[in-house]
């Protein structure tokens, strides 16, 4: 689980893909592809289906700064706001599917050097072929906006289990970290930091008592980096480890 920073396009070669949001959950298998919109808190999973070959994608990053480069370039300009789904399966398309068999080299030589140059245009490319199989996507792929201010209390609800810094929390809400601060504090009575580690131990609690979940399997899944700091959290708020609530 992670923070999916750049627009992203992504072609299944073989096994199982799934992308999961608080909005969203995608799966892909052989020979579909997606666009993944940026700026989001999601899980990847990757996983090889038996008797299949080796489980492999193809990823391009179309990263901010190339997508401005070609809005100026191609003077686009969006219209409105994109309000439709972050995460889409793009219709099948030989011309989209005959641009990753043309970037398989680089994909297969990750040594080899490539200019920026020659980066530009494969985004470039990459783009118009997204925007023939879909215009509508134009406003999700130049959408250089900040993100506007979200409702924090659905927003944290949903997303207190990934583990990033309360200055990122700040971002993805559309506000200072000032700001966040003070309207985390408005909404929770308490401070983001202070909050997240209560809801990721009660969250815990309820997995271990109620869902008879091993420490192991979930203290990743909750944000924390170690088993250690998770137990250690765990005890002093609860008394005693979490392997001995388990029935």
């Amino acid at each position: 689980m992670g923070f999916l920073k750049h627009n992203t396009l992504v072609l299944q070669v073989s096994g199982h893909f799934t992308l999961e949001t608080a909005a969203q959950k995608i799966t892909m298998t052989k020979g579909q592809m997606l666009l993944i919109g940026k700026n989001q808190l999601g899980t990847i999973t990757k996983t090889p289906l038996p008797g299949d070959e080796a489980y492999e994608t193809i990823v391009i990053s179309l990263q901010e700064e190339m997508l401005r480069k070609i809005a100026l370039e191609e003077r686009i300009e969006t219209k409105q706001k994109y309000t439709g789904a972050l995460n889409v399966l793009l219709p099948p398309s030989d011309f989209l599917k005959g641009y990753f068999q043309s970037v398989v080299p680089y994909v297969r030589n990750p040594s080899a050097t490539i200019s920026a140059d020659m980066g530009l245009l494969k985004v470039r490319e990459a783009v118009k072929l997204i925007l023939h199989a879909m215009p509508q996507l134009s406003d999700l792929l130049f959408d250089f906006s900040a993100p506007y201010k979200i409702d924090l209390q659905e927003f944290m609800l949903s997303n207190f289990h990934f583990n990033l810094p309360v200055e990122k929390f700040a971002q993805l809400t559309g506000r200072s970290l000032a700001g966040f601060k003070r309207d985390f504090q408005k909404v929770f009575d308490m401070s983001p930091r202070h909050w997240l580690q209560e809801k990721r131990l009660s969250e815990a609690l309820h997995l271990i008592e109620k869902k008879h979940k091993k420490p192991s399997a979930i203290y990743l899944d909750l944000g924390f980096e170690s088993l250690a700091h998770f137990s250690h959290s765990f005890k002093k708020k609860y008394g005693k480890p979490p392997t001995e609530w388990l029935n």
